[in-house]
């Protein structure tokens, strides 16, 4: 049998595309719950920014004597308002700046705005 070679069977690649489309359809999975989390926080960042301004425009009316009471104290009802919490409130004659922030997906999301008359 000198020069003759065994036959070996071929491998069948049977079943190759099901274990392919296994393969996509986990790392579309495992990438969509890697990014929901940070869509979620991202979105908290922009409602954040969104009351911060709110919250400091509010402010600076009191300020400035536009609505009543004392201006952290409206700066914390608007926040309260748009789901935030007041952080922090600082009131220089009738500039005020405020920080707020929210909760998202564990983590801790802040924004700060500034708001007063404009200058002349």
């Amino acid at each position: 049998m000198a020069g003759s070679e065994t036959a070996r069977p071929a491998r069948s690649e049977r079943g190759a595309g099901s274990i392919m489309a296994v393969a996509v359809i986990a790392g579309a999975v495992v990438t969509f719950a890697a990014l929901a989390p940070l869509s979620l926080v991202l979105q908290a960042k922009v409602a954040a920014a969104g009351a911060a301004d709110a919250a400091a425009l509010a402010a600076a009316d009191a300020a400035v004597g536009i609505i009543a009471g004392p201006p952290c104290e409206r700066a914390g009802e608007v926040a309260t308002a748009n789901e935030t919490k007041l952080r922090a409130c600082q009131v220089d004659g009738v500039i005020v700046t405020v920080r707020v922030a929210v909760t998202a997906a564990g983590f801790d999301v802040g924004a700060t705005a500034t708001a007063g008359p404009a200058p002349q």
